[in-house]
């Protein structure tokens, strides 16, 4: 029987230790973006649950709720090993292993962990590509660049701002030309949702390694489309799909539950502009479990 779970600041009905019964036989890897938290994919996972998966929802180290130290390139390089350990320890956990398969696993992930998702299912990037990206387009996707630290206000002090942001960003990234490439071969689909994608070489993904597919969001704020998700869609098509386009969602209308009480510019970014129906958001996720029924079971 379930039972009302608090997780921080977030509550919703779970049954906490209970014994795990035979499903389909797989896993889904979820990857939160950055500075989030597992629960906010909790409707998602019910949903995948639901239709007989095993959900397992990793806490990306240094760029989650509780630590944020280190978000950006040095989170995006180490995310996709990260997923490979929770594919391991799942694999490891004597509840779950004697029911998975692991030979065919599924990858969910929004923003940063959209991020993620490309890279395994192919991307390559690289530090300074995303240098190069915020040195070109610093104003048009100014939160892509320089995250939750400040933000541009038509105001006398965001010449500092461009200044210090570029400073930056040349300093830490622009040398590091190494292209990242990874590969788990357990991974056999992904979705990645409103995901972050400016800094791929995006020939890499217009043929994906394994199926891909798309959630948008079209008044996104913190990613713009069009430099992410669109460029990557327009690069993968027909080779990848779009499971759905929220025309009025924002960078934060994916997360379910969503995060409460989020005010300054987090909550400009994550809070749902008006008028969103969230609806949407329920119409989207049996869309990605579909997805996964269709690419990850016989």
């Amino acid at each position: 029987p379930s039972q009302r779970v608090q997780r921080g600041p977030f509550a919703f009905a779970a049954a906490p230790g209970a014994a795990p019964v035979r499903g389909n036989g797989r896993l889904v890897v979820v990857s939160h973006g950055s500075g989030g938290a597992p629960w906010v994919h909790v409707d998602q996972a019910r949903s995948l649950v639901a239709a007989g998966f095993v959900v397992a929802m990793p806490e990306h180290r240094a760029d989650n709720a509780r630590d944020g130290s280190d978000p950006g390139p040095d989170s995006w390089t180490q995310r996709p090993a990260e997923v490979s350990r929770a594919i391991d320890a799942v694999g490891r956990d004597p509840r779950f292993a004697p029911l998975l398969r692991l030979d065919r696993v599924g990858l969910y992930g929004i923003s940063a962990g959209g991020h993620t998702a490309l890279s395994l299912a192919g991307g390559r990037w690289s530090p300074a590509a995303f240098a190069r990206h915020c040195d070109t387009h610093l104003d048009e996707d100014f939160q892509f660049c320089v995250g939750l630290i400040t933000r541009l206000t038509g105001g006398p002090l965001d010449g500092l701002k461009r200044w210090g942001a570029r400073t930056v960003i040349r300093h830490r990234f622009a040398a590091d030309t190494r292209v990242r490439e990874d590969h788990d071969p357990r991974i056999a689909a992904a979705v990645a949702g409103v995901p972050g994608a400016a800094d791929f070489d995006l020939a890499s993904l217009a043929t994906p390694r394994i199926p891909l597919a798309l959630i948008g969001a079209r008044q996104d704020r913190w990613l713009i489309p069009r430099f992410h998700g669109d460029a990557v869609l327009a690069a993968c098509r027909p080779r990848c799909e779009l499971l759905a386009d929220l025309a009025l969602g924002g960078h934060g209308s994916l997360l379910s539950p969503q995060p409460p009480a989020l005010d300054g510019l987090i909550g400009d970014l994550l809070n749902d502009p008006p008028g969103f129906d969230r609806a949407a958001v329920r119409a989207a996720e049996p869309a990605t479990t579909s997805f996964f029924s269709r690419h990850l079971l016989p």
